[in-house]
C-alpha cells in the first residue's frame, strides 16, 4: 500500500491563508495577475513533483464546480456500538487539502451557479413528482384536477413595459434587455412606499389565500370547512418570483386530492373548472390591512397617517394543466409547469431587479453598487422605513437588499410531493454506490483518500444512521463488501475555518477548467438536447406573460 498523504495538515499547512476583510496590505508594488499566476502554478508544481496533485484534485473535483466550499477541520469515527469495532474513520489532517471541503448548497444563481443547478434540478423532481407521479409519489396523481396559476402584485405606478404590439406608453418600443423596462415613468410620482410594503406582506397576502381557497372550493362543493376534510385534500407548491418593477408575483401549481392525499380518489364535483373559479375568487377576496406611515421615502409631501390595504392585482391567470403529451389543444403540460418553476427557484431580485443579493449592513454600502435608480430607491425606502416604529415587526432593513420581501421562494403542502431532504438522500445512496464500486475496483486505495473524494454532508452527522437515510454505514465483510447494521454509532468534532477555496486550490481549479474541452455538438444531439431540456429545469418559454404587463393598480 502506497503511504498516507501527509500534506498539507492543519499544524503544518502549506497553503496560504486567504486575505481577511478590511486587512491594508503594506504600501508595497502589487504583483501583477500574470506574476501571481506563475506563483501559484510553481507551488502546483512542486505538490505534482511530490506526488499530491492528483489527490488533491480529485478532491476539488469533488465539489462539482462550487464557487465558495465550505471548509472544515476535525475528525470522525464510525464504530460498532456493540462490538466496538472501528468501522471507518475520517481524519482531516490526512486529507489532500488539509480540510474537508463541501458544498455550499446555496441556491442563489448569482452566488454559486454549480449548487444553485443541483438546487433547480431538485425543485423541478419536485413539482414533476406532484404532477405525474414517482420519488414516492403514486402515478394515479397525473388524474387529479390541477392548475397552474399565477397571481401580481397591483401597480403603484406607470412603469415602462412591453404591452403586446403596441408601444410602451412613452412612445417607444422596448427590447427584452432594455434598462428602462420596469422603471417608472414619473419616479416623482410613484408610490415607492406602497411598493415595498406591499412586498413586506406578500408572504401574509398568499398565507390569507390559502384559506380563502379552501373556503371558496368548500362552499362550491355544498360543504362546510371542516367537512371538506372528510372529502377532497388541497395540495399546492407556489414560488415566488420577482418582475422587472422589483414587485413580487406568485407562481402556483394547486391540486385536488382525496381525503388521505395523492393516493385517494379525489371526489367527482373536484373538477378543474371548480379550481379554476375558486383560485379567482380567493383572489378577489384577499385583503391584508396595515397602518400607512407618513409618506418616508417619497417625495410628494407628507400625508396623514390612514389604513392601507394590500391585496393581488386584477391580472390573475389560471390554466388548467395537462398530460406530459404535446397533443391536443394543451397549451400546458406538466413538463411546461414544472421547468418553469424551476427556473424561479434559483432567481432573486438581483436578477431581474437588479439589485444586491446579500444584506446590507450600512446604507453608505449602496455606493460600492452599479444599481438602477429605480432599485437604489426601492432600497431606501425600505432601509427609512425600516427605523419607524409601526414598522419594526417588518424588519425591513433586514430585508432592505430583497425590496422588503421576506418570505421563502418555495413552499408547498405536505401531500403534495416528496421532499427535497427524500431527494438529496437518494444522491447521497446513489454516491455511496459509486464509492464502493470504486472502491472494490482499487483496494489498496487508503480509506482516508476515498472519503475525501466524497461531498456530501453525512460526515457532519452525530449519532446512529440508518440504511434509509442515504447515510454511509456499516462494516466491511470479509468478501469487501460494506454491511449494513443499526447499532452504528458516530463520534466527530468539527470545526468551521471558512468559506472559499484557497489561493492554491482556486488556481487548482482554474487550470482543471481551461484544459476540459467540451466534445462537439453534432445536430441531432441538439435537436435531442432541446427536447429535453424541459425535462432538467430549462424553461422552454413565458407561461404567463399576459400576467406581467400589468403597469397601473
Amino acid at each position: 500500500m502506497r503511504p498516507q498523504l501527509q500534506l498539507p495538515s492543519p499544524t503544518n499547512r502549506t497553503f496560504a491563508a486567504p486575505a481577511q476583510e478590511g486587512r491594508t496590505d503594506p504600501p508595497v508594488k502589487r504583483d501583477s495577475a500574470l506574476e501571481r499566476r506563475a506563483r501559484l502554478t510553481a507551488r502546483l508544481a512542486k505538490l505534482a513533483a511530490a506526488g499530491h496533485l492528483a489527490p488533491l484534485a480529485r478532491q476539488v473535483g469533488s465539489l462539482g464546480g462550487c464557487a465558495r466550499p465550505i471548509r472544515m477541520t476535525g475528525h470522525r469515527t464510525r464504530l460498532d456500538s456493540a462490538t466496538g469495532q472501528i468501522m471507518d474513520h475520517l481524519d482531516t489532517r490526512h486529507l489532500p487539502a488539509g480540510e474537508l471541503l463541501l458544498r455550499c448548497g446555496n441556491r442563489r444563481a448569482t452566488r454559486c451557479p454549480a449548487c444553485s443547478n443541483v438546487y433547480r434540478y431538485d425543485t423541478y423532481q419536485l413539482i414533476a413528482a406532484g404532477l405525474r407521479g414517482g420519488k414516492t409519489v403514486p402515478t394515479s396523481v397525473s388524474t387529479h384536477s390541477r392548475v397552474f396559476a399565477t397571481l401580481t402584485a397591483p401597480g403603484f405606478g406607470p412603469v415602462h413595459n412591453q404591452p403586446g404590439a403596441a408601444p410602451c406608453t412613452c412612445g417607444t418600443r422596448h427590447g427584452d434587455s432594455d434598462p428602462l423596462l420596469g422603471t417608472p415613468l414619473n419616479p416623482q410620482r410613484y408610490d415607492y412606499t406602497g411598493a415595498v410594503l406591499w412586498n413586506a406582506h406578500a408572504s401574509a397576502l398568499w398565507a390569507r389565500f390559502t384559506g380563502h381557497l379552501r373556503r371558496e372550493i368548500a362552499h362550491a362543493a355544498g360543504l362546510t370547512q371542516r367537512a371538506l376534510r372528510h372529502h377532497a385534500t388541497l395540495s399546492y407548491a407556489k414560488v415566488a418570483e420577482y418582475q422587472k418593477r422589483g414587485q413580487i408575483h406568485f407562481h402556483t401549481v394547486i391540486r385536488i386530492d382525496g381525503p388521505t392525499g395523492p393516493s385517494s380518489t379525489p371526489p367527482a364535483w373536484a373538477t378543474t373548472g371548480l379550481l379554476d373559479h375558486a383560485v379567482r375568487a380567493a383572489a378577489k377576496r384577499t385583503r391584508v390591512q396595515h397602518q400607512r406611515p407618513s409618506g418616508a421615502g417619497e417625495a410628494e409631501p407628507a400625508q396623514s397617517p390612514e389604513s392601507m390595504v394590500f391585496r393581488f392585482g386584477r391580472q390573475i391567470d389560471v390554466r388548467a394543466i395537462r398530460s406530459t403529451d404535446f397533443t391536443g389543444d394543451a397549451p400546458v403540460t406538466d413538463r411546461h409547469v414544472a421547468a418553469y418553476i424551476a427556473k424561479y427557484a434559483t432567481k432573486g431580485a438581483e436578477t431581474t431587479t437588479g439589485t444586491l443579493d446579500r444584506r446590507l449592513r450600512f446604507l453608505a454600502e449602496l455606493a460600492q453598487h452599479d444599481l438602477t435608480d429605480h432599485a437604489r430607491q426601492m432600497i431606501h425606502t425600505a432601509w427609512h422605513l425600516g427605523a419607524q416604529p409601526q414598522h419594526t415587526h417588518l424588519r425591513l432593513r433586514q430585508w432592505a437588499h430583497m425590496l422588503g420581501f421576506r418570505g421563502h421562494f418555495s413552499t408547498r403542502t405536505r401531500h403534495y410531493s416528496t421532499t427535497l431532504t427524500h431527494l438529496r438522500a437518494e444522491r447521497t445512496t446513489w454516491r455511496t454506490r459509486q464509492d464502493d464500486l470504486q472502491e472494490r475496483a482499487d483496494v489498496s486505495q487508503p480509506v482516508t483518500d476515498r472519503s475525501s473524494d466524497r461531498d456530501d454532508r453525512t460526515d457532519l452527522t452525530a449519532g446512529h444512521t440508518g440504511a434509509d437515510t442515504g447515510h454511509r454505514s456499516g462494516h466491511r465483510t470479509e468478501s469487501g463488501q460494506r454491511g449494513r447494521t443499526d447499532t452504528t454509532l458516530v463520534i466527530s468534532h468539527w470545526q468551521y475555518t471558512g468559506s472559499g477555496l484557497l489561493p492554491e486550490l482556486a488556481h487548482l481549479v482554474d487550470l482543471l477548467a481551461a484544459t476540459a474541452k467540451p466534445r462537439p455538438e453534432r445536430s441531432g444531439h441538439l435537436r435531442q438536447a432541446r427536447r429535453a431540456g424541459d425535462r432538467v429545469g430549462h424553461s422552454i418559454g413565458p407561461l404567463t406573460a399576459p400576467a406581467q404587463t400589468e403597469v397601473t393598480g
